[in-house]
């Protein structure tokens, strides 16, 4: 959880959100480092893999799909996340420039939300096809 802990009733200050805003930022980055590293390493193995034999190749298959589907709900949950924080930041109407630019690029989360896991969900069934044919 990326909550900081304060008492009750009290909001966040600027400096605050801007914090949680760059460790949501950072746990999106995390999360796709190994479902990428995946399926690099699964593109580069594919005739190893597929010469292992098909326990092996519906194992490889299992772990992309898990992975993918784990790195996709921390992705969609970060940048849902850090747009909830950008909110956050542009009702205190501070005017500072960091948060106008967070407030501004926030919108870009929805590729991260949507379009990053129908990227992966293409290179999955490629590779899926590269190994089963």
């Amino acid at each position: 959880m990326l909550e900081l802990e304060k008492p009750k009733g009290n909001k966040l200050n600027e400096q605050e959100l801007i914090q949680l805003w760059n460790k949501s930022r950072n746990q999106l980055v995390f999360a796709q480092l190994a479902p990428t590293f995946l399926l690099i390493t699964t593109a580069g193995l594919v005739p190893a893999v597929r010469e292992a034999g098909t326990y092996t190749i519906w194992g490889v298959l299992g772990i992309l799909l898990a992975s993918g589907i784990l790195g996709a709900l921390v992705e969609f949950s970060a940048a849902h996340e850090a747009q909830a924080i950008a909110a956050d930041i542009s009702a205190l109407g501070s005017g500072s420039r960091i948060s106008a630019t967070i407030a501004k690029t926030s919108p870009w989360l929805h590729v991260a939300k949507y379009l990053t896991p129908i990227i992966f969900v293409g290179i999955f069934v490629a590779l899926a096809l590269a190994l089963l044919s």
